[in-house]
Parts: C-alpha cells; sequence; structure tokens
C-alpha cells in the first residue's frame, strides 16, 4: 500500500460534483473508493466514511420532501443538507490532507 494524500484529498472534494452535475459527486467518490481501497493507505476508512455521509444526505433529502408540505420544514431541512454538503467535504479534505480521520456528523454509519 502507498500512501496518497492527494488521491484522499480528491475523494473528498470530488463530492462536490454533485453541484455541477448533480450526480457525479456519488459516483465519482465510490469508483475511487472502490478501485482504491486495497491500494491506498486509508482510502477504505475514508471511502467508507463518504459512502455513508452520501447516503445519509440522500435519506435527509427524500425526509425534507413531505416535510415542505408540513409548515415549510422541509425548505430549512434543504437548506441544512445544502450547507452541510458544501462545507464539510472541504473540511475533511484539508484533514485528508493534514493525514487526520475523516469526521461527518450526521452521517448513518450504513458501510462499516
Amino acid at each position: 500500500m502507498r500512501q496518497d494524500k492527494s488521491l484522499l484529498v480528491i475523494t473528498h472534494l470530488s463530492q462536490l460534483l454533485d453541484l455541477v452535475t448533480g450526480f457525479g459527486g456519488f459516483v465519482v467518490p465510490l469508483i475511487l473508493w472502490l478501485t482504491q481501497r486495497e491500494r491506498v493507505l486509508a482510502m477504505d476508512e475514508h471511502g467508507k466514511s463518504i459512502m455513508n455521509f452520501q447516503i445519509s444526505m440522500f435519506i435527509y433529502a427524500l425526509i425534507c420532501i413531505p416535510l415542505v408540505l408540513l409548515f415549510g420544514l422541509g425548505i430549512l431541512g434543504f437548506i441544512v443538507i445544502g450547507i452541510l454538503y458544501l462545507v464539510f467535504p472541504i473540511i475533511n479534505a484539508i484533514r485528508a490532507s493534514n493525514g487526520e480521520q475523516p469526521s461527518y456528523p450526521l452521517s448513518i454509519t450504513i458501510i462499516k
């Protein structure tokens, strides 16, 4: 295994592709994780954290859809999700470049 902090940073930042393409933020990190998890040191842990965060944000977005009809709470939820979706990949990319462990709050542990 080799240590490649730049690839870990790219993997975290690739989540932001959702803001541009609408779907690349899930596909690109998934491909990087699946192809590099046995070659790059700490990629498995970072990849699992990213996938858990992506799946969690999708679940939270699904929950917000019916809440839009309930006093507009879903709109507030979408705003919070958007902020989390923008901020935490950047924070964790910085953490990865410093050799630290990823941390995605509110992330449901689905992939262990």
